[in-house]
């Protein structure tokens, strides 16, 4: 299916300088940010209590968190959950304070305004599990970068293998870039925004690099950028398609999902537009970059044909 028809071949090569310059500099400024700034880790990550109450009309989150602040609980973080009436308040840890103790006081604080508020649940996150979430998520990371590259090496060549994962990594770092430089609070929900991005951007890689593998195949006299172009420019209607569809509904979920996904669908909306941006303007110009040519699927074939043949 082909909504969006190109009668020529964008060149996207001509542009590769400028884009990766772009890029670099986006990456850059990003690690910068990470680095002098940090990420701002919610409660999952650095430990604390988190209370769930229930109101019997709709609540505002401001006024709860002034009724907060008259009991002295200046760093409390309020967010609808679910419905207008239920609320998440999360508090980091405190000293000599009991998860039971700091419960209490909150519902206090919120009865004086309110009677009749119920208390759902209550969560206390240790300091150690905090440091094991933080540990194991970017043992999660890792592991999945490993994954897309031996996937990809074995897929097509080990060229397409380190284009995709340096464009993949471009995507994760400029996100984690965002919420440095903004301080938007990290979550657990945000790391698994991130993890999908990253698969998301991979599939767009291949679909780039399979069209690239036919052309070496199909168009024997073509350069090398222009054969990438003609892959870029085949693809594009399918890019438009996917993408725009994929954007529509996180950007609902983004307007309209209540702040317990504004985070994550805020993550998942840089991430797919850094990751078209990538797959097609920084990936492709490192395949080019490293010298990919039709010699090497030619030799990669016939080596998988003999070894076949070489079989008992």
């Amino acid at each position: 299916m082909e909504f969006f028809r190109f009668k020529r071949d964008i060149p996207f090569m001509s542009y590769a300088r400028v884009t990766t310059l772009i890029s670099l500099v986006t990456f850059l400024l990003s690690v910068f940010f990470l680095i002098t700034r940090g990420l701002n880790f919610g409660v999952e990550f650095t430990g604390g209590t988190v209370i769930e109450v229930h109101y019997q009309q709709a609540a505002d989150t401001g006024a709860v968190q002034a009724d907060l602040l008259k009991a002295h609980i200046t760093d409390s973080e309020v967010q609808n959950f679910g419905t207008a009436s239920d609320l998440i308040i999360r508090l980091p840890l405190r000293s000599g304070v009991s998860s039971a103790q700091l419960s209490e006081t909150v519902l206090s604080a919120l009865r004086a305004s309110h009677p009749q508020v119920e208390l759902r649940r209550v969560e206390f996150i240790g300091p150690q599990v905090g440091k094991e979430l933080v540990t194991d998520g970017s043992i999660a990371l890792g592991l999945v970068c490993l994954g897309i590259m031996a996937y990809l090496a074995f897929r097509f060549e080990w060229r397409f293998a380190v284009a995709a994962i340096i464009a993949n990594l471009h995507d994760v770092v400029i996100i984690l870039g965002f919420f440095a430089f903004f301080q938007w609070e990290f979550s657990l929900t945000v790391l698994a925004a991130v993890l999908s991005v990253l698969g998301y951007s991979v599939n767009e890689s291949v679909v780039v690099f399979d069209r690239i593998r036919e052309n070496f195949r199909k168009y024997k006299k073509m350069s090398v950028p222009d054969i990438i172009n003609n892959a870029i420019t085949a693809t594009m209607s399918r890019t438009i398609i996917t993408h725009g569809c994929t954007e529509m509904v996180v950007l609902s979920m983004l307007f309209f999902g209540g702040e317990t996904l504004h985070y994550f669908a805020l993550a998942l909306t840089i991430g797919i537009v850094f990751g078209i941006y990538s797959s097609v303007l920084v990936s492709s110009p490192i395949v080019l970059w490293l010298g990919a040519t039709r010699e090497h699927f030619i030799r990669a074939e016939a080596d998988a044909a003999k070894a076949e043949t070489a079989k008992p």
